[in-house]
């Protein structure tokens, strides 16, 4: 039975270069089995928090976030695909995340990042880490981080040159350890409920 996975993105750029990983991790993802979908925090447009999904009387939240937590309670495993900006995380996928606490407890995530530059976005993905694990996810050890990502992958999501090929050894180690730690939570879900 395939694993339900969400890809999370969260540039507002308008020439966003991270899509290009997402949409890479997302086809990836899929020919693996997996029944996999893209959220991108910049088309559901989720206002600046004010309120957190649970703070909301039943029924009251906003639509697209009433969508959303459905969606996060139903699935198996997340995927963030974290880009940084100016030593940091971005501000659109933080504000998304935060929206949300108990829905996203007793799953794994991964955390795929990249930047334009030789560092790869690798202070946003250690900082997504501490993030993550403090939301309630098991944070797996496998990460992906591409840097310069327009010498990685195409605009089409492809991989290309050096980076291109450095990422599709990453990807199955990456894959492969996101898969395991989904069907064993999974198991352990089933086999007894989470504490709280």
């Amino acid at each position: 039975m395939a694993n339900r996975i969400l890809v999370f993105y969260g540039s507002y750029r308008s020439d966003r270069m991270g899509i290009r990983l997402a949409d890479y991790i997302v086809a990836g993802l899929g020919r693996r089995g997996e029944e996999v979908e893209l959220v991108d925090a910049k088309a559901i447009g989720l206002p600046m928090l004010d309120r957190m999904y649970k703070e909301y009387p039943r029924g009251e939240a906003p639509p697209a976030m009433e969508a959303l937590a459905k969606k996060i309670r139903a699935v198996d495993a997340f995927v963030f695909v974290a880009g940084e900006y100016n030593w940091a995380i971005q501000p659109g996928l933080k504000n998304l995340t935060d929206h949300f606490l108990e829905e996203w407890f007793w799953r794994p995530a991964a955390i795929a990042s990249y930047s334009a530059g030789r560092l790869a976005g690798a202070r946003s993905n250690s900082a997504w880490h501490a993030i993550l694990a403090e939301m309630g996810m098991v944070v797996i050890s496998s990460t992906l981080a591409l840097g310069p990502i327009a010498q990685t992958l195409s605009p089409e999501g492809e991989p290309i040159g050096d980076g291109g090929r450095a990422l599709e050894q990453a990807f199955a180690r990456f894959a492969d350890d996101l898969a395991w730690w989904t069907e064993a939570a999974k198991a352990q879900r089933e086999r007894r409920a989470p504490p709280y």
